[in-house]
This record gives C-alpha cells, sequence and structure tokens, in this order.
C-alpha cells in the first residue's frame, strides 16, 4: 500500500479496555512514523483525555478530537478548529429528564454534567481538568457546545431521532451523542488531509464504532477492529483483530510496515 497518513481511533482501537496502549501497538506506530508515514488520533474524546495519549506515542501531528467538532495543535495544543452545535437546550433538557440518563456536555471551556460517573472519574484523573459542574443542567450556564452525550445504558433511538433536524445523531449501544450538522471524523480528516497535500487514496482510517463509519467508508482503506459491530465491519475494506489481542498492530505489521508489507 501507498499510504501517507493513518487515522486512529482510541476506544476499541488503540487502547485496551483498560485504556493503555500495549507494546506491540506503541511500536507498530513508532515504526510507521519511523517511514515516514504521519499518524493522527481521530477520538470521541475532547483533547483534555486525547493528548496524554497523544504524547506518549510521540506525535506531533494534530488531534481531532470530539467526533470531528475541534482539531488541535500536536505541539500547544491550541484549537485549530471548533464547530459548536446549536440546539433547543430547553427543549433538549426536557426531553432528556423524562427518561433516566446521564448528560454530558463538552464545551470549549470545559465539561458541564448532569451526574459523575467512573468514566468522568477517569476523565478527571488522565487529563487533569475537573468538570466545570456537576449537577442539574439547568441551572447552570454553559456556551459553544461541541458534543452532547446523552448516557441511557441501552440503545435509544426513538429520543435521538428527536434531534436529528438539529445535529448529527450518532447512536451507540448506551445512549446517543450530538455534534453540528456535517461535522464528523471524516470532514476533520478532510481538512487534515488538504492542509498536508495528501489524497485520501493515500490514507488509512482504523476504528470500531459507529463515529468510524463514514470515515472508514469514504477515505482510501478503512479498517475495522474485530471487536466493531457488523455494520462498522461492513463499512470498510479490511477487518483485523480484537482490540485486546492488537488488532491495530496486526494491521500495520502486515499490510503497512515495509519490512512486513506483501
Amino acid at each position: 500500500m501507498n499510504v501517507r497518513a493513518v487515522f486512529i481511533d482510541m476506544d476499541g482501537t488503540l487502547l485496551n479496555a483498560s485504556n493503555y496502549i500495549s507494546r506491540r501497538n506503541s511500536e507498530a506506530i513508532h515504526s510507521l512514523v519511523s517511514q515516514g508515514v504521519m499518524v493522527f488520533l481521530a477520538t470521541g474524546r475532547h483533547y483534555e483525555v486525547t493528548a496524554p495519549y497523544h504524547k506518549e506515542l510521540g506525535l506531533q501531528t494534530p488531534m481531532i478530537c470530539l467526533n470531528g467538532a475541534s482539531i488541535h495543535d500536536g505541539d500547544t495544543g491550541k484549537a485549530m478548529q471548533m464547530k459548536t452545535v446549536q440546539l433547543n437546550d430547553e427543549r433538549f433538557h426536557q426531553l432528556t429528564a423524562e427518561s433516566p440518563c446521564n448528560v454530558i456536555v463538552h464545551t470549549a471551556d470545559g465539561l458541564f454534567c448532569k451526574e459523575s460517573n467512573e468514566e468522568i472519574d477517569y476523565w478527571t484523573e488522565i487529563g487533569k481538568v475537573e468538570p466545570r459542574y456537576i449537577g442539574d443542567l439547568r441551572k447552570t450556564a454553559y456556551q459553544n457546545v461541541l458534543k452532547y452525550s446523552v448516557l441511557t445504558g441501552s440503545p435509544s433511538l426513538e429520543l435521538s431521532a428527536m434531534f436529528n433536524k438539529e445535529a448529527e445523531v450518532i447512536d451507540w449501544n448506551d445512549g446517543f451523542e450530538l455534534i453540528a450538522t456535517n461535522v464528523s471524523k471524516w470532514a476533520a480528516i478532510k481538512s487534515v488531509l488538504i492542509e498536508n497535500g495528501i489524497s485520501p487514496s493515500e490514507a488509512v482510517a482504523i476504528g470500531d464504532g459507529p463515529n468510524d463509519i463514514q470515515m472508514l467508508s469514504q477515505i482510501g482503506t478503512g479498517v475495522a477492529m474485530g471487536n466493531a459491530s457488523e455494520q462498522v465491519k461492513a463499512a470498510a475494506d479490511f477487518v483485523t483483530g480484537h482490540h485486546e489481542q492488537d488488532g491495530l498492530a496486526q494491521f500495520i505489521e502486515r499490510f503497512l510496515l515495509k519490512s512486513y508489507a506483501i
């Protein structure tokens, strides 16, 4: 493969279930970079909990965060691009209040949460930044929203569909996310490719979630993880191993490294 850029999802792809990068995945990425391939992280996470892993890997490329709602400079962390989502917040909070769920509002100024949970505690530990507010979101003022996360504990297609005229909806098994219309990892990837003079045909994307489907189907080579759903796998050109068995490294070693490539 003639590859100049690789875009890697984090949760369920780069990271194992304990949120660590395995030695094999790390070594495979370092080998790619040493070959002159540009490696990017493209994640649904916010910047603060992306940057430590970016630093661990020694990357200097921009970070695509919050499903493409923000792009951050790889050296300074400064936001190079931010795209906010505009919802009728009164309606949003009324609808989400009618079902038991947690709500996380990702803003340009930090997190605003209805309740804390283990994931938010982990974010605080890794990112070294506490949520700006935890409590009744109707009682706080937040601005410049980049992503809403609604955690219901189960698929909530009927509820999420109520917002599809206001935002891009990403449905998960435990809830859904809302970002601005026409925002996606793929849209952010396209802008990064243009900035670096790289054709989509010279790029690879690797991921496992519904927020990865568009980038896997549109980029030159899309790779789904073995732990991905059948819908995600159907969007990809290749399916590699499970994230707990270093499926990311498996693909890189077999198809992208010059010493392994066939």
